[in-house]
């Protein structure tokens, strides 16, 4: 069986223009009065300068039928760029998609919609846009008007809906309606949570029971978990990793911490960490933890507003060279933390078994995050491992590492 879609070096480039600094602007009258004045003033380029951005960049895949394919990555990453050249809204610079299959598309808000039309009628509009029959569409329409909840306003212009309800009569056309492949935006988080549980269940039966394929981009990393079994990273244009949707999540949770790449927000607002610090085994709040022994890292936090697809993250850095040396995030081992948390206060407690952290200075680091989009807030503490006594009588100028574990030797004269 051939893919379903196969892209091969797909690419596409904006040109984007910035006006030399100090350069007013003007109104329309002082344009026309700078083109009469100097003809041949735009083609020399003096008031603007234009810089090339590839906003997608060699990307070759092959996409299988059926079942949820997710695309995850930071803001900017060209998620949506190559939903749009697959989709065909926009052409590609360079390369070339195959797509085999009836296409559906919820990318934007009212993508789609007329607004002067009324519900009943955007609907038959999708549909024969879709190519199907008005018999086709009267097969389904019950369904797509129950499951969206419009009722009352199906003969309402669609200008006059809320965007819940613009959002809700989408998704219930895009999912109901029959085509072989839906590509799906980051749009479903504009809906309320109720609406959003109920999509996410719609999608998982549509790909189980029809063999639909669904293209799901989202920064919900709860919802990508728990619909897709395989997944793909953007990274500024690029296909950083395809695989396992667990190994691409958390290594996309792993590297979206590093603070270059997230935007800082006012601190204090949608979350605030108050407090980190470090239990011994001794279950005493003391930064110095003996060598080999078990500790707790206690964080006390509050939420002041909704934070969707917000992780709390801990990294374990040595003081030597700043490298992270353990991470964690508390989505590890509770994935409906990914979904949106009650506001109020909370306490974290990350217990650290068997670790063979050697005897030196730490920092550990607390995070809360949007991996990719926004850091709320960042506190760090101190760790540092002792030992009594140990290495005392030998050669101070040896590096024993990070790490220390007891490995197996096996020994014999030659």
């Amino acid at each position: 069986m051939k893919p379903i879609i196969e892209v091969y070096n797909l690419s596409k480039k904006y040109r984007i223009s910035h006006r030399r600094r100090g350069m007013s602007y003007n109104t329309l009258r002082d344009e026309f009065v700078e083109t009469f004045k100097s003809p041949f003033y735009w083609l020399a380029g003096q008031r603007q300068n234009k810089e090339e951005i590839w906003s997608i960049k060699d990307i070759s895949l092959q996409i299988e039928p059926g079942g949820i394919m997710g695309l995850i990555g930071a803001n900017g990453a060209g998620k949506s760029t190559l939903l749009k050249v697959l989709t065909r809204i926009t052409p590609p610079t360079e390369g070339r998609a195959i797509i085999r299959g009836r296409v559906g598309s919820l990318l934007e808000v009212g993508t789609g919609f007329h607004p002067e039309l009324t519900g009943r009628e955007n609907i038959y509009l999708n549909g024969a846009v879709l190519g199907m029959s008005k018999k086709e569409i009267d097969q389904k329409f019950d369904e797509i008007v129950k499951f969206a909840g419009i009722e009352k306003f199906l003969d309402t212009p669609a200008k006059r809906y809320s965007t819940g309800m613009y959002v809700r009569l989408a998704f219930s056309v895009a999912a109901h309606l029959e085509t072989e492949i839906l590509f799906i935006d980051e749009v479903l988080s504009v809906g309320d949570v109720a609406f959003q549980q109920k999509s996410l269940a719609k999608m998982q039966e549509v790909a189980h029971d029809s063999k639909k394929t669904i293209f799901f981009v989202s920064h919900n990393m709860g919802a990508v978990l728990k619909l897709c079994k395989k997944c793909i990273l953007l990274e500024r244009g690029k296909i950083k990793m395809i695989g396992d949707t667990q190994e691409v999540v958390s290594y996309y949770l792993k590297s979206s911490t590093d603070v270059s790449q997230v935007r800082e927000v006012n601190r204090n607002e949608e979350i605030i960490i108050k407090e980190a610090f470090v239990i011994n085994e001794k279950n005493e709040r003391n930064s110095q933890v003996e060598l080999g022994k078990n500790f707790k890292v206690k964080v006390w936090y509050d939420i002041n507003k909704e934070a969707p697809n917000a992780v709390i993250i801990m990294q374990i850095i040595s003081n030597d060279d700043n490298k992270s040396l353990i991470f964690s995030a508390d989505v590890d081992t509770n994935e409906n933390l990914l979904q949106i948390r009650e506001t109020g206060q909370y306490e974290a407690v990350i217990e650290v078994n068997n670790l063979f952290l050697n005897v030196n200075n730490y920092t550990i680091r607390i995070s809360a995050t949007v991996p990719g989009c926004v850091l709320y807030d960042r506190v760090e503490t101190s760790l540092e491992i002792v030992e009594k006594e140990k290495f005392s009588n030998v050669d101070s100028n040896l590096d024993f590492g990070s790490i220390v574990n007891k490995l197996k030797w096996n020994v014999k004269k030659l």
